[in-house]
Order: structure tokens, then sequence, then C-alpha cells
């Protein structure tokens, strides 16, 4: 028997663009930084899924995440996409 969950957002894709909502509305700390905490937190399922859709995010060139992960930024592509 499989047990299937359904999930708010589409696919890989969808929720990659749901985080990108979110990275939008957080609030930048400095440089136009975003905490990666404050873009996860409201959106987490599972650490699995979360990681997929922030490296969708990325493959996409929509979110740019800084060294050791504790910062992301939003890319210019990320920005046309919002607008």
């Amino acid at each position: 028997m499989k047990f299937v969950v359904n999930r708010p957002f589409g696919g890989r894709d969808a929720a990659a663009r749901e985080l990108m909502e979110l990275a939008n509305a957080a609030e930048p700390v400095q440089d136009s930084r975003i905490h990666i905490k404050k873009i996860n937190d409201p959106f987490l399922y599972t650490p699995a899924e979360c990681k997929a859709e922030l490296e969708c995010a990325i493959a996409n060139g929509w979110l740019w995440l800084h060294g050791r992960g504790t910062y992301a930024e939003i890319a210019h592509a990320g920005a046309v996409l919002l607008a």
C-alpha cells in the first residue's frame, strides 16, 4: 500500500517559484542578503524537500546562495521572474 501526501504546490518548479515569492517578501539584512532561515521556515515540509526546491531555484538562476549557505540573494533572473 502506498501513502501519498498531497502537497499544496504542483511540482518542484512550482515549489521553487513559491520559494522565490517567500524570498521576495523577506526583509533583507544587509546588502540585499536574506537569511536562509526566513525562506525555509514558513515553507519547510522536510529538509530534503526544501533542499530540492532551493537547488531548483539556484539551478534556474533565480537565487544565489552565499558561500556558507546562511544567506541567499535574489539573482537578476529571479527579479525578472517576480516582476
